[in-house]
């Protein structure tokens, strides 16, 4: 009897939106008013860095997501790299961690989202959301994608109908510039900036979610690193230029005291244009926690496949082509944390777990160089001094928020 195998059937386009909508979503509509909160007018500066900190490490991903393209890869890389399956195995249960973590972030978003219209008990819409999602997960890796899609196309749109709808406000830039001591009357935001970029990057967590899908993506050693590499250069751009919209239309106060900040933005449009936004707000909340649990789901499959967690979780319904007991346990993980722990917090936390990853992997991507005399031809390689920089803008954020 042959064993079930995950179905390629992700191509190149697809991975990309896929890519596109595990950044641009829940993570932005819910955190970007409490950066605006931290850093003030200069919010889009907080998200230019976070997304250059993404960026150099796109490049790490890239890498290593050509040269090893497996499910629950982050361990694999830990594993060629440091050869010890204690410590490989623990760096993948990492980042299962940073997948249920963020999706009880964006879980508990949702909810918040639903309060602005109408009045829900927060502990039963959040039992009821996360029990939904990990259904949507088991049913199947192209539903879900699917389900992914259509979500993106839907929350990117209502971005750039705020960049056309309010981007007259850009006229005021070059008065900011040339008074720039009358908007920062204490001097200028340097900590307040920082610490905006630090929770603004978890809203370009994901692409990095994007290796786990290896064994589900055509070609996955040239189309992992370009939808990557892509991804992170689109959330980017659109990240500051609607941030610069955003703290130029309504008051960074106001827009921190917001449950849907988007939504805020937009309110005088006329209600239907504000009910539109809270939806979207909802859905790109529900988009991503769905990502998140995929990617979970299919990280503890990775690491039952390598005997590093319980066998049970290895094993994929032969119906739906998905791994039923790793994406369970994801759920009920979610949903605890969802229960228990504020959003702000949440968030951080992602942040926090995730770029220890990132740094330990760029450690792994250097120690492999090293160890080699030549790279294989098959794979995409980048001159070794990308992940040292990508080492120190990571361990530079991490210690600057331990010193907080």
């Amino acid at each position: 009897m042959n064993k079930a195998t995950l179905k390629r059937s992700i191509s190149l386009p697809v991975l990309f939106l896929y890519g596109l909508g595990t950044m641009v979503g829940g993570g932005f509509y819910a955190l970007s008013g409490k950066v605006a909160g931290m850093s003030g007018i200069a919010a889009p500066i907080s998200f230019l860095i976070a997304g250059i900190l993404a960026f150099l490490n796109v490049f790490t991903f890239s890498e290593l997501s050509s040269r090893y393209p497996v499910s629950a890869g982050e361990a694999k890389y830990a594993q060629e790299a440091f050869h010890n399956r204690w410590f490989s195995g623990l760096v993948g249960w990492f980042v299962i961690l940073t997948g249920v973590v963020s999706a009880a972030t964006l879980s508990v978003a949702t909810i918040g989202f639903l309060q602005d219209l109408v009045s829900v008990p927060e502990s039963i819409g959040i039992i009821v959301l996360v029990l939904f999602m990990g259904l949507v997960c088991a049913w199947g890796v192209g539903e879900s994608v699917k389900v992914v899609l259509v979500i993106t196309i839907i929350e990117v749109g209502a971005l750039f109908y705020i960049l056309f709808s309010k981007g007259e406000n850009m006229s005021q830039i070059p008065d900011i510039l040339s008074n720039l001591d009358t908007h920062f009357t204490q001097g200028f935001p340097g900590i307040g900036i920082l610490s905006g970029a630090f929770l603004s990057f978890y809203a370009f967590i994901g692409f990095e979610d994007m290796v786990n899908m290896a064994e589900e993506v055509k070609d996955p050693k040239k189309t992992l690193p370009k939808a990557m590499i892509w991804a992170v250069i689109g959330t980017t751009i659109l990240y500051v230029f609607v941030a610069t919209t955003m703290v130029l239309t309504v008051s960074p106060n106001e827009l921190a005291d917001a449950n849907a900040p988007l939504a805020k933005i937009i309110e005088g449009d006329g209600y239907l244009v504000s009910l539109f936004f809270i939806i979207i707000s909802m859905l790109t909340g529900l988009n991503g926690a769905l990502v998140q649990i995929v990617m979970s789901s299919r990280v503890l499959y990775g690491l039952g496949k390598e005997k590093k967690a319980p066998q049970l979780f290895s094993v994929v319904n032969k119906k739906t082509q998905t791994p039923i007991a790793s994406t369970a346990f994801a759920t009920v993980i979610v949903l605890i944390l969802a229960l228990f722990f504020p959003l702000v917090g949440l968030a951080e936390a992602t942040s926090f777990i995730i770029l220890v990853v990132f740094t330990v992997l760029n450690i792994a991507l250097i120690t492999i160089k090293k160890q080699e005399e030549k790279a294989p031809k098959d794979i995409k390689t980048y001159p070794i001094w990308l992940p040292y920089i990508a080492l120190l803008a990571c361990v530079t954020i991490l210690i600057f928020k331990i010193s907080q």
